[in-house]
């Protein structure tokens, strides 16, 4: 199992670079996936997107299908797009701790 240190803390990544455990998320994680990302500044509007899937994760145990992202946070498909370059599933999904969404690319 590959592992990534940032910032003084050492987090485990599957095959596909996300973190190996919800459990183990914190934001520092975060922080680590938005400079992989290229993503300059966190806004609100990018934390209101990962906690709406990290709600829907813990209670569903997987991640939600883009469009029931987008009716929860009331933001347009392209508009998460562009709060999340590599999209949904892989950019916004890593960031908030979920493993890899079955059928992501």
């Amino acid at each position: 199992m590959a592992s990534i240190e940032f910032e003084g803390k050492t987090y485990n990544l599957d095959e596909d670079g996300f973190i190996d455990d919800f459990k183990n998320w914190d934001e520092g994680w975060m922080r680590y996936v938005k400079t992989q990302e290229g993503i300059e500044e966190l806004t609100a509007e990018h934390k209101e997107v990962i906690n709406v899937l990290q709600d829907y994760y813990r209670k569903n145990g997987i991640a939600p299908m883009v469009r029931i992202l987008s009716k929860v946070t009331k933001f347009k498909l392209k508009y998460i797009y562009e709060l999340f370059p590599s999209g949904p599933g892989k950019g916004a999904c890593k960031m908030a701790g979920l493993p890899k969404p079955t059928g992501c690319v």
